[in-house]
C-alpha cells in the first residue's frame, strides 16, 4: 500500500471525518441535487490546502469545494479527515466505507493521486478530475548556502524537511548519506519551511505549494529557489485529484465539467493565487 506521506509528503493529524452520523452511503448528482449538499473530504492540517487558521476551516481545498458546490447549485458540507497508514485507508474510511463511530462517507474527497496503478487496486472509488500537479523544490535562506550548488556542498548547513517524507528520504539516503547529520526534522512541509523563514534552517526541501503558500503568508520574504532539477531525485512530481464512490460517476462527470470550466476562465488559477499558489496545470488534464 502507500503511505500518504509517501504519495503525499504532507503530515496526519488528530481529527476526524466532521460528518453527520449517517448510514446513507455517498451520493450521485442527483441524489447530491435532491439533498441540496455536496458533502466533501479534505485532510486535516494539510496546509495550504486544507487547515484550521482561528479556528476556521481555510485552504486550496476548502476554497475549491465550496465553489464546486456553488456551481452545483447546493451547499459545502467539507468535512476533515485523518490521514491513516495509506491512502487507500483513507479512501475507504471518507469515500466508499465510513470511519468509525458511524461517521458516513462523503460525497467527493479532494488531494488524492491521480494516478493509473493507485486507482486500478482501488475499485470501489472512481478517482477523477485533476487539479493541479504538485512539485518538489529546494529553497535557501538569503545567506551563503548556493541553493543551485551540488547537494554535497550542502554538508553542514542545517537542512530541514518533514520527517518520514520523500524529501526526507532524499536528504538522508543520497550521495552515500553525507547529508544525513545535517537534516533537520518537523511534523509537516509547511513547519520546516517555516524554519528556514525563521532562521533554524538554512534550506528546505518542500512541496512547491507549501513553499509558496508560507512565503505568501509571510509577505514573501527575500529567499532563493533552486532552478536546476535535484541529481537523482526519483520523484518528478504528481497529479491531484479527486475520488467518488464507483456508483456515484455522474457526480465525477460534473465536477470535472466544472473544473475544465474554472480552468478556461481562469477561476482556478486565481483561487490556487488567493493563497499564493502558482496553479500548475496536471500533466493528465
Amino acid at each position: 500500500m502507500v503511505s500518504r506521506r509517501a504519495f503525499l509528503s504532507t503530515a496526519g493529524a488528530a481529527a476526524t471525518l466532521g460528518l453527520l452520523p449517517s448510514r446513507i452511503g455517498a451520493a450521485p448528482l442527483g441524489k447530491v441535487r435532491d439533498t441540496g449538499v455536496l458533502r466533501v473530504a479534505v485532510y486535516s492540517d494539510n496546509r495550504p490546502w486544507s487547515w484550521e487558521k482561528n479556528g476556521r476551516l481555510t485552504g486550496i481545498d476548502v476554497d475549491l469545494a465550496n465553489a464546486l458546490a456553488q456551481k452545483l447549485g447546493v451547499r459545502a458540507d467539507v468535512a476533515q479527515i485523518t490521514a491513516d497508514e495509506s491512502v487507500d485507508d483513507d479512501l475507504r474510511n471518507a469515500v466508499w466505507k465510513g470511519g468509525l463511530l458511524g461517521f458516513m462517507p462523503a460525497d467527493i474527497m479532494l488531494h488524492v493521486p491521480f494516478d493509473r496503478a493507485f486507482a486500478a487496486r482501488n475499485d470501489q472509488v472512481a478517482i477523477v478530475a485533476p487539479y493541479y500537479r504538485e512539485t518538489f523544490q529546494f529553497a535557501c535562506a538569503n545567506g551563503d548556502i548556493d541553493c543551485d550548488a551540488p547537494p554535497v556542498q550542502w554538508k553542514g548547513r542545517r537542512l530541514a524537511a518533514e520527517l518520514d517524507s520523500i524529501p526526507d528520504f532524499y536528504l538522508i539516503g543520497a550521495f552515500g548519506g553525507v547529508l544525513s547529520r545535517d537534516v533537520v526534522h518537523h511534523k509537516s512541509g509547511t513547519a520546516a519551511v517555516d524554519a528556514m523563514l525563521d532562521g533554524r534552517a538554512d534550506g528546505v526541501l518542500a512541496s512547491r505549494a507549501q513553499i509558496e503558500a508560507a512565503l505568501h503568508d509571510r509577505g514573501n520574504p527575500a529567499i532563493i529557489r533552486r532552478k536546476m532539477p535535484l541529481p537523482a531525485f526519483t520523484s518528478l512530481g504528481w497529479d491531484i485529484g479527486m475520488a467518488v464512490k464507483e456508483n456515484s460517476r455522474t457526480l465525477g462527470d460534473a465536477v470535472e465539467d466544472i473544473l475544465a470550466a474554472m480552468g478556461t476562465s481562469g477561476e482556478l488559477a486565481a483561487l490556487f493565487a488567493a493563497h499564493g499558489v502558482t496553479y500548475q496545470k496536471p500533466v493528465a488534464g
